[in-house]
């Protein structure tokens, strides 16, 4: 695709700058609804394609508008100074596009560290309506999907919840409620962990018992964290836990005393299969000993796990 020539002074004079840094979907979103509820013309591009390696997921988004401000990342922060320029072309011409870069891209001069290739569609937002359908459902924790057309140049929001990528010529983006961690535990550790996990940008909820608001929490988006030394406490928690399906559970203790919680969980009628979804020893790498360790082990076992379900 060759890049067209500006039509407006006004146009060319623009220098794209990003207006914060984030790639989470609802704030991108976010600031797309804000700029056209405040009469700006906006472009939302989505990373369509991926040939080789790619710095981020099929799906990624950033949304563009007309005085030059951006959000988002398609890729390790390479090319999105053009692919603001290329939105701004969308915007000021009213027509929807697609942009390739590294392999496969005319564009010689602008590479991919990666050594991969992307593919962009750039579409020109006429209506809020299909973002503003996305953002409610990501705020009631609903998962949610949102549909893009390239040959009515339109958005449309799915309600049943489509796995990212191409669909009979629409391009179709699954969207995830944030991580919810419930951290369960008067500890040093749960303190540092309750931290580590508000720092990472989840919804972060702590409490040293059982409650029914702690129970009202847990949905399919909930990671539970468990760091009591005392298992007699947190059998409440780890049975609310069982029964709400979180994605991840995970309990403190050593492999002697995941035996023991095993056995108790088995005497109250637990099954093996459900027994086996509690993470124990917590945390991705073994023997972290202290506070900070341990939080980060934890909180990395907690993002991998949300990896294997699929978040966009």
């Amino acid at each position: 695709m060759q890049l067209s020539t500006i039509g407006l002074a006004e146009e060319s004079r623009l220098t794209p700058e990003p207006a914060f840094l984030t790639d989470d979907s609802g704030e991108i979103l976010r600031f797309a609804v804000e700029a056209l509820a405040c009469g700006m013309e906006a472009a939302l591009v989505t990373l369509v394609e991926i040939r080789g390696g790619a710095a981020r997921p099929l799906g990624a988004q950033m949304t563009v508008r007309e005085d030059g401000q951006y959000c988002g990342f398609v890729s390790g922060g390479c090319v999105e100074a053009a692919v603001a320029f290329e939105a701004l072309q969308a915007i000021a011409s009213g027509q929807d596009r697609s942009v390739q870069y590294g392999a496969g891209s005319p564009w010689f001069d602008i590479a991919l560290p990666c050594g991969g290739g992307i593919t962009l569609s750039i579409h020109k937002l006429r209506s809020a309506q299909p973002l503003l359908a996305v953002l409610n459902c990501l705020e009631q924790r609903r998962p949610v999907g949102l549909r893009y057309t390239p040959q009515s140049q339109t958005l449309q929001t799915l309600n049943t919840v489509p796995k990212t990528g191409w669909h009979n010529e629409g391009f179709e983006t699954a969207y995830r409620p944030c991580v919810r961690a419930i951290v369960y535990g008067r500890s040093v550790e749960a303190q540092a962990t309750a931290d580590l996990a508000q720092a990472a940008g989840y919804e972060t909820h702590a409490f040293e018992n059982v409650s029914a608001q702690s129970a009202a929490l847990m949905d399919a988006d909930t990671a539970v964290i468990l760091l009591w030394h005392d298992l007699n406490r947190e059998l409440p928690a780890l049975q609310l836990a069982l029964k709400a399906n979180p994605f991840y559970i995970g309990a403190l203790g050593s492999h002697r005393t995941h035996c023991q919680r095993m056995q108790k969980l088995s005497e109250l009628g637990w099954r093996e299969d459900e027994i086996n979804r509690i993470k124990a020893p917590i945390g991705l790498f073994p023997k972290a000993r202290d506070a900070r360790s341990l939080a980060l082990s934890v909180l990395a076992d907690v993002a991998a796990a949300r990896l294997m379900t699929g978040e966009h």
